[in-house]
């Protein structure tokens, strides 16, 4: 079964599997468990103009069903990344996402137009939902307005696919999405992370140290699934679904929501190997369902579909 996934502006994905950002780092930190080469695509870790710190520790904490973490995203900032990292996953075999973060509307369009210089870089997804920073990330997210300033900023500088990456956090990620793709975004990406806080009994104070911290993991399915069933709706562009993704089973789940591709994370802690088990196993999980191809499935659990096909 043919497994390609063919998204705007040329950008073909040999599976519908990616490393969702922030739990791959920027793949060298799994290139001795991983063949990268066989996912459909990586989205590295969040880069900004210049180096961020993160957050104070500790930074992460296991809760039933999923994980908090605290990060803050800490990187090294965009001229590192590109010398030191960008090689590797340029010469890795895959499609490579860079995830892109700021304090300001300019951060991110300056983190975009570097970008555009180097070659090897396939997609931008613009990250304005991280809950672990003060400034930027999330406040972007609320705001269709703010919303639509960044994603226009960065389309200025930028002939490559723009996903923008949208917070469950809020009342109506829809709202958010439909601002971004009026302002040129190609893709939608969802979930980021939910924002929860875990209780260190011992010391008697908040177990992370930035206080709260980002939900994942398999506790968090249901509302990407909502999320992306929601903004498959609203949009006309292909969404990218995340969120507590863990075997075949939820990737046929979210591309029955609406997800034309999948990205992977919190699982590839435990199970490095897991989204490589997820590609061999997806074809006869579709054809087990019914399906012959993989267009088949995306958005069949939509009203219209239904419609369609009178179930």
């Amino acid at each position: 079964m043919d497994m390609t996934v063919r998204l705007p502006r040329g950008l073909t994905l040999a599976n519908p599997v990616m490393a969702a950002s922030g739990t791959f780092g920027f793949g060298p930190e799994y290139g001795a468990y991983v063949d990268i080469g066989r996912l459909g695509g990586v989205s590295a870790k969040g880069v900004s103009p210049d180096p961020w710190p993160g957050n104070p520790p500790p930074r992460v904490w296991e809760t039933p069903g999923g994980l908090l973490n605290s990060i803050g995203l800490q990187n090294p900032g965009i001229e590192t990344f590109i010398a030191q990292d960008l090689p590797f996953l340029r010469e890795s075999g895959t499609r490579v996402i860079v995830n892109v973060i700021g304090h300001t509307v300019e951060e991110y369009q300056r983190v975009a137009a570097r970008l555009e210089r180097e070659p090897g870089v396939d997609a931008l997804e613009i990250n304005i939902s991280c809950p672990n920073i003060k400034a930027g990330g999330m406040s972007f997210g609320h705001d269709p307005d703010q919303a639509y300033a960044v994603t226009q900023a960065v389309r200025a500088v930028t002939d490559r696919p723009v996903m923008v990456k949208l917070s469950p956090n809020i009342e109506s990620p829809a709202r958010i999405a439909e601002a971004a793709v009026a302002a040129g975004a190609d893709m939608i990406s969802a979930i980021n992370t939910l924002v929860g806080l875990a209780i260190d009994r011992h010391n008697r104070r908040p177990a992370l140290g930035g206080v709260t911290g980002g939900l994942s993991g398999p506790a968090v399915k249901p509302v990407a699934l909502r999320v992306v069933y929601e903004v498959a709706q609203a949009v006309a562009v292909p969404v990218i679904g995340m969120g507590g993704i863990a075997q075949v089973e939820d990737v046929l789940d979210f591309l029955m929501a609406g997800a034309s591709a999948v990205m992977v994370g919190t699982i590839t802690f435990q199970h490095p190997n897991r989204m490589l088990a997820i590609i061999d196993g997806l074809p006869a999980a579709l054809a087990v369902h019914g399906f012959s191809s993989l267009p088949e499935i995306v958005g069949v659990a939509l009203p219209t579909r239904r419609q369609e096909s009178g179930r």
